[in-house]
């Protein structure tokens, strides 16, 4: 997205994160009939809970922002162009359905398990293996708490005001957007990946294919074939593996994630370690940020590399900001209570 089209689209109102006014709140249903947006809070003006806690509304909606983080990236490979979008890119976001016998002395029918999301390029047997190895309850299969839990984590760890100025409602003139856009396209370059699965040894497959996918977008065919095969082989010989999160021993027979800014010859997890170093999440759909050795998750990361509005909750990229004595930071307008209004230098019944 370039300056000029991103101030046109900053003058128009950005909607609420997670689709709009009719979601309604996952913690207290009662006394909240859908999300009302504060002007600037990220809160809902009803219930007093951001948006995390009120149910998303389509998967299309999370298709559309994770085609807009993943574009003009190394995953753009995990995307495809939106017909009649003007460019835009959606998700291909990778579903899979499991369709068991059930065993009895009827007539055979069938049980079908529908998983909201699933490792790509993977055959069914070892995409089973790789979510029989996370917790029940995180297991993205479709009308359970684990896909709810997979789209909470959507918008947490990856809100789409870290990534579009169109969500922002905090940058003032160009300087501001101009910053913001240089921001996106240095993590996108240098530190956004997602995860790849494959058992123990076969990174060299994977980096084959990276490789591949980096020559075909470049038209230059040598890049690949200076490589050589390594057979589907991480080329080490090595007959043990180990985590790179927990250090312990990763079984050849068992799938494994691949990071490949962390290099696919020395750096593998146990799906259950694939974690943000500084919240300790799962990463969602593997989604990671890389950086000084370590995965974050895009909330995380993005608070590395900027300070983030206490407030609105969104990245500050004004030359002024507020820091109070515990640490955290706010846009010099935000540090009110949101509900009253009053300083927060003054202690408030809210």
């Amino acid at each position: 997205m370039d300056l000029s089209s991103a101030m046109e689209k900053m003058s128009v109102k950005p909607s609420a994160e997670g689709g709009g006014g009719a979601a309604m709140s996952l913690a207290c249903k009662e006394s909240c009939s859908g999300f009302q947006p504060h002007s600037w809070s990220k809160s809902c003006s009803a219930c007093g809970r951001g948006a995390v806690d009120h149910a998303a509304a389509s998967d299309l909606e999370d298709d559309q922002r994770m085609g807009r983080l993943l574009a003009d990236s190394p995953c753009a490979h995990l995307t495809a162009k939106v017909k009649g979008g003007g460019g835009l890119r959606t998700y291909k976001r990778n579903r899979m359905i499991v369709t068991n016998p059930v065993v009895s002395r009827k007539d055979p029918t069938f049980n079908t398990t529908t998983y909201d999301w699933a490792p790509a390029g993977l055959n069914q047997k070892l995409a089973m293996q790789y979510m029989e190895l996370l917790p029940e309850s995180h297991r993205p299969v479709s009308g359970t708490h684990g896909a709810l839990e997979r789209r909470r984590q959507l918008l947490s760890q990856l809100p789409a005001y870290d990534q579009d100025p169109m969500k922002c409602q905090s940058l003032a003139g160009d300087e501001e957007i101009s910053s913001m856009l240089l921001f996106v396209k240095r993590y996108k370059q240098e530190v956004l990946g997602v995860g790849e699965v494959a058992l123990p040894g076969e990174g060299g497959a994977l980096r084959e294919a990276a490789v591949q996918r980096t020559a075909k977008e470049a038209k230059d065919q040598s890049a690949a074939s200076a490589t050589g095969s390594t057979n589907g082989t991480d080329g080490s010989g090595r007959t043990e593996y180990r985590c790179t999160g927990c250090q312990g021993e990763v079984v050849k027979e068992s799938p494994a994630v691949y990071a490949e800014r962390a290099g696919y010859r020395d750096a593998l997890w146990h799906p259950t370690c694939f974690v943000c170093s500084e919240c300790g999440r799962g990463l969602v759909d593997l989604v990671y940020f890389w950086s000084d050795r370590k995965l974050f998750c895009g909330r995380h990361y993005c608070q590395t590399a900027r300070p983030r509005c206490s407030g609105c909750d969104e990245l500050i990229f004004c030359q002024s900001f507020l820091t109070a004595k515990d640490g955290r930071t706010w846009h010099h307008n935000h540090y009110f209570c949101w509900k009253c209004g009053q300083s927060l230098d003054v202690p408030c019944q809210h």
